[in-house]
């Protein structure tokens, strides 16, 4: 019997490295989503093999996989042991941090800013990570109410604060380019846990020092 090869066409053993091997499954996929690429702009009524066209598929694909790398991270990488323990109780806030995303609904970007606070339990989050975390989940498929929900989640679990407060306002092609076609519509989503849903107080500071303008 021959040898049994893995979908990247190579065989797993001396010559051929796990990496190799999903490397070339990546490889693989890339030509496929460009098949389907260039399949889609012929349907539209387009010539994919005109001389504006002729590269648009293997841009539409590396443009696809960074729009959702999202996928290929995980929390605990993001953070990277970034978790520091210290005696402080006092609220935390990191605003205005851009994201982009696709509506998986219609395959269009939504952007904006989001606002992250949360409130220590003997226990802190590097400050750079919080943007990274937003930025790992936006480079999904989302709609922005779930995006809102998995930030506050995930800080809420890896360091168990007092409380958790996000709040995102975003733009959404699908509501500005096609449907209603309105231009100025803002969509803006929160989501409070512990502290900032049970004490109003709480919840108003945060609300308030995110729209503070500085000077």
């Amino acid at each position: 019997m021959g040898t049994k090869r893995p979908p990247g066409g190579f065989t797993a053993g001396a010559n051929g490295s796990r990496e190799a091997v999903e490397h070339g499954g990546e490889r693989e996929a890339a030509r496929a989503i460009e098949g389907l690429v260039s399949r889609l702009l012929d349907l539209l009524g387009e010539d994919p093999s005109r001389e504006g066209l002729v590269d648009t598929p293997a841009r539409v694909e590396r443009s696809l996989r960074y729009l959702t790398s999202g996928y290929h991270q995980d929390v605990d990488d993001v953070l990277n042991g970034a978790l520091f323990p210290i005696e402080y109780n006092e609220m935390v806030i990191v605003r205005d941090i851009d994201f982009y995303s696709l509506c998986e609904h219609h395959l269009l970007p939504f952007f904006g800013k989001c606002h992250v606070a949360y409130l220590p339990n003997k226990k802190i989050i590097g400050l750079s990570k919080l943007p990274r975390l937003v930025e790992m989940f936006s480079r999904r498929l989302q709609v922005q109410e779930r995006l809102t929900q998995q930030i506050a989640d995930t800080i809420q679990d890896r360091i168990d604060p007092f409380g958790v407060a996000v709040v995102i306002e975003g733009q959404h092609l699908c509501t500005m380019m096609r449907g209603v076609e309105k231009q100025n519509a803002l969509a803006v989503t929160s989501a409070m846990l512990g502290t900032f849903k049970a004490d109003y107080k709480a919840r108003a500071e945060f609300l308030n020092l995110i729209h503070r303008r500085t000077s």
